[in-house]
């Protein structure tokens, strides 16, 4: 397909800008770092993770894949593709390891912690952090057509497509069990051992990541993690399955199945006054699973655990902490603020239960038999940078307005992006650093000890480059307004040498600066509208010219002269599109 001629030339020379060389520094320097972090942790034969690989919700599969966390990310930014390849050979061996590691006494994975290349039963915040990484391998390699396959496979197990892993009901469009998986859902009680893992020695040798001391004490960690029949808000994060097997193959049957689901959140939501419920009973009612109580179950509104080694209570209502993450779904494949308006309101009707405590207003978080407790100084807020970002509304800005990003994009904040930049560039550092005085055996790490040494570092780089969202380990969608491809080695990511810096965005426009800090070499790269093609980009101007974004307004192409750099201010319509992994010169 022959090339189109660039939409905008831009021969402008500039000194390099600081945050500039800051923001290709952190990006160029990690490679090495992870690198290095993938010798010293990773088999290179086998892609294996050099640890004892254990299963449950302390240390299990989902640990050891995070240890890549942020890797695909970072190469669909613009890092070298080496980073990419050292990612295939390490999920490729996650898979492979954690197919063959098998438990003796938890009954589950007896039969091996992956089956179909899947986690066989645990909960979504598992899963998904387990997960993030892959989630977005397709911004850099959409034609992988393994990657196509796992997706259609996975996406089956959950839309009821699957007949042998029942894990959706689809008339009660619900997914039968917060416990689920490629082996389907779990319809019991879970017990401790089933959280836990198998007995392992832990004194002298291990350093479990919640601080136990022995294995009792991680059983008792879980021994109220019992209730997981039904359905439960963190399965929201399924629908993510569904969505990359869409952007993949652009089959409807993917995106309808997302959509249904998340409705049926958005209507059992509404059934109960605008609060999201906990647990949604086998037979569809709200609470149906715990005796009619919409704040029960294991990571529910009303769960509050003792801590083992102190005794003290813990509040770990998780059920609302991701579920907003659904509804951007939503909106991402309609194109519908309904669903934000949804999560605005649960916002909204916790906070109406606000009351005066010694001089001072206070908010719940938790609800129990009692009614609301968990009271804290700041309103209850999971979830309201998002849907500001979503809604660009005014009034959801002033729920974050401390945010120094927020504050930054409205022109409050001018070192910003150099401040953050510098601070993701200490991140690296300090991270080798542990790296290199990490003296210990593979038999005496846990997979998830690692983690906290993992080099990647993508969040000054999503907000400042992309004006985006970061996504770390939360499986998540990526959400940002603008994107960017390398067109002459036709990849993913900013040419060699080029910086972005979004500096304003609006619901109708965004302003970019780029910048070629190459004195040598002529740049060209493609700007898309948002991760996945979905804003529309309607016109440019650049130095007081404005042009119309050509074809189907997804994107258009730069040319940058060596040392040249120009602001770019964009109109955009957010949302116009259906969302697609392909590149743009294949659209």
């Amino acid at each position: 397909m022959p090339r189109r001629p660039p939409l905008l030339y831009i021969d402008t020379a500039v000194p390099p800008p600081r945050w500039a060389l800051l923001q290709r520094h952190l990006l160029d320097m990690q490679t090495q770092a992870c690198r290095a972090f993938f010798d010293k942790y990773f088999d290179p034969y086998s892609g294996h993770l050099l640890c004892v690989p254990r299963w449950g919700g302390d240390d299990g599969p989902d640990d050891a894949a995070e240890n890549q966390l942020n890797w695909t990310l970072l190469h669909a930014l613009g890092a070298s593709d080496d980073i990419l390849d050292l990612f295939r050979v390490g999920f490729e061996g996650h898979i492979d390891q954690y197919t063959k590691a098998r438990t003796v006494e938890v009954p589950l994975a007896r039969g091996g912690m992956y089956y179909k290349e899947f986690p066989v039963s645990l909960d979504w915040f598992h899963h998904g952090e387990g997960y993030s990484a892959y989630f977005l391998y397709g911004l850099s390699d959409p034609y992988d057509a393994n990657y196509e396959r796992r997706f259609r496979r996975w996406a089956a197990m959950y839309d009821g497509t699957d007949a042998s892993t029942p894990n959706y009901d689809p008339n009660h469009r619900l997914i039968r069990s917060m416990f689920n998986g490629s082996r389907g859902p779990l319809l019991r009680k879970a017990t401790g051992l089933d959280w836990a893992g198998d007995p392992i020695e832990i004194e002298g040798r291990f350093g479990p990541g919640h601080g136990e001391r022995n294995f009792a004490e991680m059983l008792a960690h879980f021994e109220d993690y019992t209730d997981v029949v039904g359905d439960c808000p963190l399965n929201l994060e399924a629908t993510h399955l569904g969505l990359v097997a869409y952007m993949i193959t652009g089959e409807d049957r993917y995106r309808d199945w997302v959509v249904e689901y998340v409705d049926a959140w958005m209507q059992r939501t509404d059934d109960n006054g605008g609060i999201i419920p906990s647990n949604i009973g086998l037979d569809g009612t709200i609470g149906g699973a715990v005796g009619g109580r919409w704040w029960g179950g294991c990571y529910g509104w009303g769960f509050t655990v003792t801590v083992p080694q102190t005794g003290a209570l813990a509040n770990r209502p998780a059920c609302y902490s991701r579920a907003h993450w659904g509804f951007g779904h939503g909106l991402l494949l309609t194109g519908q603020q309904s669903y934000i308006d949804t999560w605005r309101g649960v916002l909204d009707k916790v906070n109406e239960h606000a009351k005066e405590q010694d001089g001072e207003t206070v908010y719940p978080s938790m609800h129990g038999d009692d009614g609301w407790y968990g009271f804290r100084p700041q309103p209850f807020s999971p979830g309201a940078s998002e849907v500001w970002y979503w809604s660009q509304r005014e009034s959801d800005r002033e729920r974050i307005a401390h945010d120094p990003w927020v504050q930054f994009l409205g022109g409050e904040n001018p070192d910003y992006a150099e401040t953050e930049l510098e601070r993701g560039l200490e991140q690296v550092r300090s991270r080798m650093q542990r790296m290199a005085e990490d003296d210990t055996a593979p038999d005496t790490r846990l997979s998830d000890d690692m983690n906290g040494i993992n080099p990647a570092i993508t969040e000054p780089l999503v907000r400042t480059m992309l004006g985006g969202v970061p996504v770390g380990r939360s499986a998540h969608t990526l959400h940002c307004r603008l994107r960017y491809f390398d067109v002459d080695a036709r990849r993913a990511g900013v040419p060699l040498g080029v910086a972005a810096l979004v500096e304003q965005m609006s619901d109708d426009s965004v302003t970019v600066q780029l910048v070629n800090t190459d004195p040598v070499h002529v740049r060209r790269l493609v700007v898309q509208g948002g991760a996945y093609g979905e804003h529309e980009l309607l016109r440019v101007t650049a130095d007081e010219q404005t042009v119309d974004v050509p074809g189907d307004g997804t994107h258009f192409t730069v040319e940058l002269a060596p040392g040249a750099g120009q602001r770019l201010q964009i109109a955009q319509k957010r949302f116009v599109r259906q969302p697609s992994f392909a590149f743009p010169w294949d659209r």
